[in-house]
């Protein structure tokens, strides 16, 4: 199988596979291949935190013309995965120089699929959906190779359930999930966002603390429309990761100075079935920060340049300034774009990862807040 990611998040995926029990893990490109049988796929979409979706691989095929991938495509045995009553969507990926257009060759497949069954079916064929089908069909062309596989996801996995508010360009609930998991934190002592907009981070780190699968709260998955799907094992699949779910003795704290945001955050957390567990505070963290009663982790996804009309560089050397008056022993980690506002915290990152939030690229910083100075620190 092949699980999915964002860039630069392949390593944790690899691990979160091996945690969980897979075979034969190989990093890709934005992706992470393994070996496991139907439960582990069930298993995997449930639990991982830093996948996109799942894919199946089902055919392979060679071709460097569109008339041989339509041939070829249709030579397939569709009617083992799909029924003539299901409706389809398919989607693809090229890096070919004999194909170009990714559409183009979407579509082509789609037409194989769709032809294979009028023929066997007497006219009949699965209906397409692109918005809602019940199986979907991923193609991805390297050169003239073409693997086909089915998508078991069905909605991305960042799609957890529990976020129905937001405020603008939320972080994704992966590139979250991936951020906590890349940091220090020991998922037992607090955990800090200070500019928790609307809770996402919160919500990941307690569903880290707690062992709580990240798609509990998901009302489906593609697989569930496949042929094969065995509910009983899916269920016990189920059963079984609940059962993992253990208590959290620290606390985790979400705060935000826009009443709009504590509002939203409020709700998300409660969606989440979290609001025993997670702290919302109304405040500001430049002006009035959250101070642990013991040592903690702050990690956060502040406003970049493009997101602040205010200026970036003057915010940058306030959070800065916030991190050494009140967090000494802690450790903190942020996320920007702005490596030109970075320079105006005042510290030295010990710490940094390059990813994306979106279409945009990002380090990831940690800085270690020192009780003294840094040379008492290291005596």
């Amino acid at each position: 199988m092949i699980a999915k990611t964002q860039l630069g998040l392949e390593e944790v995926l690899a691990e979160e596979l091996r945690q969980l029990g897979a075979q034969e893990v190989t990093v890709l490109n934005r992706a992470v291949s393994f070996v496991g049988d139907l439960g582990f796929m069930y298993k995997a979409n449930l639990c991982l935190r830093t996948a996109i979706r799942i894919l199946q691989p089902i055919h392979q095929l060679t071709a460097r013309r569109d008339v041989q991938l339509y041939e070829e495509a249709k030579k397939f045995e569709w009617d083992q995965y799909i029924d003539v009553n299901n409706t389809i969507a398919v989607n693809a990926a090229v890096n070919s120089d004999f194909f170009n257009h990714s559409h183009y060759v979407a579509l082509k497949v789609k037409d194989a699929i769709v032809d294979y069954f009028r023929d066997k079916s007497r006219g009949k064929r699965p209906n397409v959906d692109v918005k809602n089908p019940d199986v979907r069909i991923n193609v991805h062309i390297s050169n003239d190779k073409c693997n086909i596989s089915l998508d078991s996801s069905g909605d991305s996995l960042h799609k957890r359930g529990y976020r129905h508010v937001t405020n603008n360009a939320p972080i994704s609930e992966v590139l979250a999930a991936g951020l906590i998991l890349l940091s220090d934190w020991d998922r037992e002592s607090d955990f800090l966002d200070p500019m928790c907009g609307s809770g996402t981070l919160a919500i990941e780190a307690a569903m880290i603390a707690c062992n709580i699968p990240p798609a509990l709260h998901r009302k489906g998955f593609g697989f569930m429309n496949w042929k094969n799907f065995d509910e009983q094992l899916w269920n016990t699949i189920k059963d079984s990761a609940l059962k993992k779910v253990k208590d959290f003795p620290g606390k985790i704290i979400a705060c935000d100075r826009a009443f709009a945001s504590i509002r939203k955050a409020e709700a998300n957390i409660k969606d989440a079935l979290l609001d025993d567990i997670i702290e919302v505070h109304r405040m500001n963290f430049i002006k009035k920060p959250y101070l642990f009663e013991n040592k903690g982790v702050v990690l956060f996804n502040p406003p970049y340049g493009e997101r602040l009309e205010a200026d970036v560089n003057e915010l940058y050397g306030q959070i800065g300034d916030t991190f050494k008056k009140n967090y000494a022993g802690c450790s903190a980690w942020l996320i920007t774009s702005d490596m030109e506002a970075v320079k105006h915290i005042g510290l030295k990152h010990t710490r940094r990862i390059k990813l994306f939030n979106g279409q945009l690229e990002c380090r990831f910083l940690k800085y270690e807040m020192y009780e003294g100075s840094k040379k008492q620190k290291k005596q």
